[in-house]
């Protein structure tokens, strides 16, 4: 089992950066999918971008393409999310989350560990 912690949300302007990061403990990193995820308020759960176990291959919503970087860094057991540019649409609790799967990786459903959510607000 593994326990996620997320860190490095705040306000920003728009335009601006943050750097998420996401802790792990009780079990390596690199032997998961890391996925992050966002909620805003009255909306569902949303993919954002992903790392995928073995190959690290990295994957993005559409909409943050460009913008957002997901990382590894497996000596330091963490998962990061670089956000440059940061739009007013962008505000919303940022989850990281762990899976196995290494198919289906954009689907909440398909993880297993979750953090308790770190949260992003861009003003305008």
């Amino acid at each position: 089992q593994v326990q996620l912690v997320e860190s490095g949300g705040g306000l920003v302007q728009s335009g601006g950066s943050l750097r998420l990061s996401c802790a792990a403990s009780g079990r390596t990193l690199s032997t998961y999918t890391i996925g992050w995820f966002r909620q805003a308020p009255g909306r569902e759960r949303e993919f954002v971008a992903a790392i995928r176990r073995g190959d690290s291959s990295t994957h993005y919503k559409d909409s943050v393409k460009g913008r957002f970087t997901i990382s590894r860094d497996d000596v330091e057991n963490m998962v990061y999310l670089q956000m440059n540019s940061l739009k007013p649409e962008d505000t919303a609790v940022y989850y990281c989350a762990a899976t196995t799967n290494i198919y289906v990786i954009s689907a909440p459903d398909n993880y297993d560990y979750w953090g308790q959510g770190t949260q992003v607000t861009v003003s305008q």
